[in-house]
C-alpha cells in the first residue's frame, strides 16, 4: 500500500499543488474494506450502497440502466508504481481540450489502482480493440497479478505500460484531480499519443461488450 502522507514528495512532472488532492491514508484504507453493497456501474467498478435502503438501490439501478444506453469505448489506464505495473479498466474517458491537449478519466473512490496511479504522477490510457475482452476483464479484476500474461512495453513519454494490440493510446502526466461524489475526475496533460495497430475498437453498451461490424 502506498501512503499519501502530507510530507511525501510530489512526483516529478506533477503539478506543485497536487498534494492538496491526495486522499489521506485512513481514507484509502476505508475504501479497501468490505462494502455493504457493491453495485456495478462499469467494467470492474463497484460503488458501495446500503442494501437496506431500497430507494437508494432502485435509484442506482435506474441510473445505471439509463446511463448504460450511452455506448462508449473501453480503456485500460496504466502506470508504474514502485517499478511495478498497475492497471485498471476504465469506461469513463474523454478528451477535454485541444490547447493545451487534455484528457480525463474518472476512477471510483473504491478503486485499488487509482491511489498508486496518482502517486506515480503519470499514466497511459490504452484504447482496447475488438477481441480484447479478456484483457479488459483481467484489468478489472481484483486480487490477481494482472500483468502476468500481458504483453506491454514502456510508453514513450512516461514509461507507463503500453499494451499490445490496442487501437491507440495517450501518454499523460496528471494535471489536476477533482472530487466528484463517489468518483474522482482526473485531468491529464497529453505528452504523447499515437494510433495503434488494431482498427476495430472494443465498445461497451447496456452492460455488454460490442464491436463495430
Amino acid at each position: 500500500m502506498v501512503r499519501m502522507d502530507s510530507d511525501a514528495a510530489v512526483p516529478e512532472g506533477m503539478r506543485p499543488d497536487a498534494r492538496e488532492t491526495w486522499p489521506s491514508h485512513d481514507l484509502i484504507e476505508s475504501w479497501l474494506g468490505d462494502s455493504m453493497y457493491d453495485f456495478q456501474l462499469r467494467p470492474g467498478e463497484d460503488v458501495s450502497l446500503d442494501h437496506d435502503d431500497a430507494e437508494a438501490v432502485e435509484a442506482a439501478r435506474r441510473f445505471r440502466d439509463v446511463l448504460g444506453r450511452y455506448g462508449s469505448g473501453v480503456t485500460v489506464v496504466t502506470a508504474l508504481s514502485g517499478g511495478e505495473p498497475v492497471g485498471m479498466t476504465c469506461q469513463s474517458f474523454s478528451s477535454v481540450s485541444l490547447n493545451p491537449p487534455l484528457v480525463l478519466f474518472i476512477p471510483a473512490r473504491t478503486s485499488r489502482a487509482w491511489p498508486m496511479i496518482q502517486r506515480s504522477g503519470k499514466f497511459c490510457v490504452n484504447f482496447l480493440a475488438s477481441g480484447q475482452e479478456d484483457l479488459s476483464n483481467t484489468m478489472a479484476s481484483k486480487g490477481i497479478d494482472k500483468f502476468a500474461d500481458v504483453s506491454w512495453r514502456p510508453a514513450p513519454a512516461t514509461g507507463s505500460p503500453l499494451l499490445e494490440g490496442t487501437v491507440g493510446f495517450v501518454d499523460c502526466r496528471i494535471h489536476a484531480v477533482h472530487e466528484a461524489g463517489d468518483h474522482y475526475v482526473v485531468i491529464g496533460q497529453v505528452l504523447d499519443l499515437a494510433v495503434g495497430e488494431a482498427e476495430k475498437p472494443l465498445l461497451y453498451y447496456t452492460g455488454r461488450y460490442h464491436t463495430t461490424d
